[in-house]
């Protein structure tokens, strides 16, 4: 894999966060739509009004009184996730992967009991994980099983896809693999793989983690520089789409590929982090200035999705 230093990727457009605050967030992302995307459940119920699809949804715990419902709920399931709906860089998310016995099994293989997890139903609710610490709701969700492909290439944690969505256009992406650094969660800034993806075909680039070159995941030992996501027009459709259900115009879209309900939505972003860049060994600016200048918008989201893998390729 090749490697651009932070100085060339200046030169190459790098945007940086003060641009992006300013440039982009400020001015393509409306407040009013702002609940949108910091609202996991609101999120699953805007989008799938634009035939996006996301986790089967269990539960949903508003208030504490609810919580004893979950037990009932839970007793044959073997695996799911609870999330706190306005969480953010993946706190308060358990995921459930098995059951022995009255314990269930949490993806770090950690046995978790069926009041710790009624205590964690409890903290959400609390507000312990959400955005400015106010009263929250827990969703549960169907279990996301990844394909085999790219499971491999993860460490006790689900793989996802993380599409920068400028005006409806995709412009770039990466996968995002978990680590032992990063407790089985997809975050870069806590120590996942990010893996650049070329907009015109899902096929790798570069490999990073703490902003930093890798060829090999650190945990499984794999190389990266071959992955090829399939689906992958589908998901950049889905990706376009999410502009329509939000109307938010700079957005992080984060998908995953299960096996049995393939590309899946797992969350919005409206102030996506900018490693993305360095992952793809390109800056971000020379495309978002060519979705500015367009003066024939694509108006459908598989026009733009076309648009974008016609457009931007690892060379541009």
């Amino acid at each position: 894999m090749g490697w651009i230093s932070p100085w060339k990727l200046n030169r190459l457009g790098m945007l940086n966060m003060n641009r992006r605050n300013v440039d982009y967030i400020a001015r393509y992302n409306s407040r009013v739509s702002y609940p949108l995307v910091d609202n996991k459940l609101k999120t699953k119920l805007a989008v799938a009004e634009y035939d996006v699809r996301t986790p089967k949804l269990l539960q949903v715990v508003r208030q504490q009184h609810e919580i004893s419902r979950f037990r009932q709920m839970a007793e044959d399931l073997k695996g799911f996730a609870i999330k706190p709906a306005k969480g953010s860089g993946g706190k308060g998310i358990t995921v459930i992967t098995g059951r022995d016995g009255d314990d269930y099994i949490k993806a770090s293989g950690a046995r978790v009991s069926v009041p710790y997890l009624e205590r964690h139903l409890s903290n959400i609710l609390a507000g312990l994980y959400s955005l400015a610490g106010t009263p929250d709701v827990a969703i549960v969700e169907d279990l996301v099983e990844s394909i085999p492909e790219l499971a491999r290439y993860s460490f006790q944690g689900v793989p996802d896809i993380r599409i920068v969505v400028f005006q409806g256009y995709p412009v770039m992406a990466m996968l995002r693999l978990a680590t032992t650094a990063s407790d089985g969660k997809a975050n870069l800034h806590q120590g996942a793989v990010g893996v650049g993806l070329n907009i015109a075909n899902g096929h790798s680039l570069n490999a990073v983690q703490f902003n930093r070159p890798i060829s090999l995941h650190p945990d499984t030992g794999l190389a990266l520089e071959n992955i090829a996501i399939d689906d992958w027009q589908e998901m950049l459709v889905m990706a376009s789409r999410c502009y329509e259900a939000t109307g938010l115009g700079y957005m992080g879209v984060d998908l995953v590929v299960d096996v049995d309900d393939g590309p899946l939505l797992l969350e919005l972003n409206a102030r996506p982090g900018l490693a993305i860049q360095m992952a793809n060994g390109r800056g971000l600016l020379p495309r978002l200035r060519q979705i500015e200048a367009l003066r024939k918008p694509h108006f459908t989201p598989e026009d733009r999705a076309a648009y974008a893998m016609e457009t931007f390729t690892s060379k541009t």
